[in-house]
């Protein structure tokens, strides 16, 4: 079984809103094991969506259609389709009744244009929409299907879920069951990475993978398909293993959710290990993504923000001597705002960050010389030196997430 998705809009087209329903309906095809090779978007023009029905039906069994069902002239996706399959639309009353109570409910006046969202194939299948107005519609013609969903995404989604998936998984769920897993690596290239798994990739049959370049670390998406939900977990986990077993040093976790941030902030509150934090060219950045982790508040004590070099030695305690001798864009000044870091919130862990964010340089030295410093309790302090090579605020994000890669290798040694 083929579907292809296709997403009526003009505003789509012109990149004024996000296509997400594409992004959702494909997630929850794979889930149902039905293969969507074709996305198309179209805007709103009744002949370029007629032509873009006739390549579809070409390659496709299952044609899904988004957007255009509203009560506006320019949607027109289902009497486009109607008219192009010779079939009759038809108002479900009950559909009308539920508009004309929301229209009632909220005080407004429903003017006659709206009936136009309670339409559906005379000879279909009707799908309730909870969050909206516009029905959901499908109708098989020629041994093909032609399923009509609404645009907006929190519409779309819940009839999805509710109505939609139940009806394909009846109707059109294929016998193989398809398993993704989402494994993340931070600190290697996607090109370095794929020459590290050179062989499994040239040689993969089932279970596939997949390599992304994301902004700042590298994804792999292996996908397994079986008779069973128990052989998709056995095929990926066995191929995760093998992965693993090459780049396993730049592995951070898995999930499509589950960030570097979000890891690093599990393992503190898990370990119950307190932190701090002393950041100069990165500005707050630092405790500004790590506060985004619900919970934080009961290990993170605490940080200070120091840009200017008397700051250094008033606040964060860094000694005359190694801004004088070694100047702040050193393992010096990054080891000593650590500790003090530490010393001051009275945490386990401080890491801190000072260099030249660019784009002039700083001290002599190029725009991207950072030291990341870190200070544990009972170990000796360690700072470590980066050289990156985007502007200035590519220069304090990549900063801050090799931060985070130091939290975490950290944390995990301590066993």
């Amino acid at each position: 079984m083929n579907a292809e998705i296709i997403s009526v809009g003009t505003e789509l087209l012109m990149g004024q809103i996000v296509n997400s329903d594409a992004a959702f309906i494909a997630k929850e095809l794979t889930g149902l094991g039905i293969d969507a090779y074709f996305q198309t978007v179209v805007g709103d023009n009744a002949n370029k969506l007629k032509e873009v029905i006739k390549i579809a039906e070409s390659r496709s069994n299952l044609l899904i259609f988004t957007g255009g069902l509203g009560p506006t002239q320019d949607d027109i996706t289902k009497q486009t389709v109607a008219e192009y399959l010779g079939e009759r639309l038809v108002i479900q009353e009950e559909g009308l009744e539920h508009i004309r109570q929301w229209f009632s409910k909220s005080g407004r006046i429903m003017t006659k244009n709206n009936e136009r969202q309670a339409l559906i194939f005379e000879n279909g299948v009707v799908f309730k929409n909870i969050n909206g107005q516009a029905l959901g519609t499908f109708i098989e013609k020629n041994g093909k299907g032609y399923l009509l969903l609404p645009g907006p995404p929190k519409e779309l989604e819940t009839m999805f879920v509710h109505f939609v998936r139940p009806f394909l998984s009846a109707n059109y769920e294929h016998k193989q069951i398809i398993l993704s897993k989402t494994l993340r690596f931070f600190g290697i290239g996607e090109s370095t990475l794929t020459t590290l798994l050179e062989d499994l990739i040239e040689n993969q049959t089932n279970p596939t993978i997949a390599p992304y370049a994301g902004k700042y670390e590298v994804t792999l998406r292996v996908t397994a398909n079986a008779a069973s939900q128990g052989e998709c977990e056995a095929l990926v986990r066995a191929k995760t293993d093998e992965i693993l077993a090459l780049a396993g040093e730049y592995y951070y976790g898995e999930g499509s959710e589950n960030s570097l941030v979000q890891v690093v902030g599990d393992l503190l509150l898990t370990k119950k290990v307190s932190i701090s934090a002393a950041e100069s060219l990165t500005g707050g950045l630092f405790q500004a993504e790590l506060v985004k982790v619900p919970g934080i508040s009961e290990v993170f004590a605490g940080g200070i923000v120091s840009y200017q070099e008397d700051i250094k030695r008033r606040v964060l305690g860094v000694p005359d001597e190694v801004l004088k001798g070694f100047g702040m864009v050193s393992p010096e000044c990054a080891k000593a705002m650590a500790d003090h870091a530490r010393s001051v919130f009275e945490t386990d862990l401080a890491i801190s960050f000072t260099g030249a964010a660019g784009p002039d340089p700083l001290e002599n030295h190029p725009a991207g010389t950072v030291w990341i410093g870190l200070s544990r309790k009972g170990e000796e302090t360690i700072a470590k030196e980066f050289h990156f090579s985007r502007n200035r605020l590519g220069n304090r994000e990549q900063a801050v997430m090799q931060g985070f890669d130091m939290t975490r290798r950290a944390l995990l040694s301590e066993g």
